[in-house]
């Protein structure tokens, strides 16, 4: 069905919990370690950078080991665990990750740990969701302005215009949202899984928010009409079809996977279209002899030493905002425990019945 797009009057701006001092709720501080690279730190991150070493240059890693050494101490300390999406840095993703994966895999697999704290190395409205499956639990994140631009553009106002705009109309929301704007829909979607959960309504028409090319996307897998909104990310929405066959005509063997927050016509081009997590079961499965994945270019560095015989072809388009978490300003988030996030009790309430509605869902 052809996607109506609704224009968003204005861009929201994402709002920020002040710095909160978690060693006040019960945490004692700690004194920063030394980072001195010493023959011991060298020898027990050697298969660290066994993994990392066709990316971090060899005369960088006396500096990032001893960080990366120090942090997986303070962890235990602190009974951590440390949540990597996939579109961290090599030395973030295979150094100090105790889980890797899509942001919404992420949140549910820290929820089933024994850690009293999480440490979101993602963006923002990750940890809000880390936080709204893991109430209990202290949350942090290395750097509060790690934004997202597609959370960033559609609030919790403009949902209740919709509902107003569109009464009875079922609202279905991307995860890569706030929790304020979770709270507000009827239940949460992944690019995994959007097809399924807007059949499962049973709705002739339905909003998908706020991504518009993943709405279009779905659009051209159901018969359910569907209305998005006009959000985009800044990754993914650069890509262009004329890229892409600029890359088959150097490369006419390439294997091109693209994500579905990808235009439509950028996803017409590819292979294979799916998740993140889809893109890497995809290619650990038929371990193609070139691909090109049509993403945040930091993924193809994580799964190159899980693929190997597998080259490459990296379109390289970097998230400015994963880019903010750094190794540095993970340890200062153990040290400090600072950059809290936390979520209102209530809205974390309503938002959760919509994550759990789409994770009780019955294929």
């Amino acid at each position: 069905m052809t996607t109506t797009l609704l224009s968003a009057d204005t861009h929201a701006t994402a709002t920020r919990a002040p710095r909160r001092d978690a060693t006040a709720a019960g945490f004692a501080p700690v004194e920063r370690p030394a980072l001195d690279y010493t023959p011991e730190i060298a020898a027990e991150t050697a298969p660290i950078y066994e993994k990392v070493k066709d990316f971090v240059p060899e005369i960088e890693w006396p500096v990032l080991a001893p960080v990366i050494h120090a942090i997986n101490v303070l962890k235990k300390e602190r009974n951590a665990v440390i949540l990597a999406h996939n579109y961290m840095t090599p030395e973030i993703f295979h150094g100090v990750a105790d889980i890797v994966g899509d942001s919404l895999a992420l949140a549910k697999e820290a929820a089933k740990t024994d850690a009293d704290v999480i440490v979101q190395c993602g963006v923002h409205f990750m940890a809000e969701t880390a936080k709204i499956l893991s109430p209990e639990k202290t949350v942090l994140i290395p750097d509060m302005k790690a934004g997202c631009s597609l959370a960033e553009s559609i609030t919790a106002a403009d949902v209740r215009g919709l509902r107003e705009k569109h009464p009875g109309v079922p609202i279905v929301t991307y995860v890569n949202t706030s929790a304020d704007v979770k709270a507000e829909c009827d239940i949460c979607c992944t690019s995994a899984n959007a097809v399924q959960v807007v059949e499962s309504l049973g709705a002739p028409k339905v909003l998908l928010i706020p991504d518009q090319y993943l709405a279009a996307n779905v659009a051209r897998q159901t018969d359910v009409e569907i209305l998005t909104w006009a959000g985009a990310c800044e990754v993914h929405e650069r890509f262009t079809p004329e890229e892409l066959r600029e890359y088959r005509a150097i490369e006419p063997d390439v294997k091109i996977i693209a994500h579905p927050e990808c235009p439509p016509e950028v996803v017409d081009e590819a292979d294979f279209s799916g998740s993140t997590g889809g893109m890497i079961d995809w290619v650990k499965t038929n371990l193609p002899k070139k691909v090109m994945l049509v993403t945040e270019c930091s993924m193809a560095d994580n799964i190159a030493s899980e693929t190997p015989g597998v080259d490459y072809v990296r379109p390289c388009n970097l998230c400015p905002h994963m880019k903010r978490i750094t190794l540095s300003k993970i340890l200062d988030s153990l040290v400090e425990m600072r950059e809290e996030v936390t979520v209102d009790p209530e809205i974390a309430a309503r938002a959760r019945q919509s994550v759990e509605r789409m994770i009780h869902l019955k294929s």
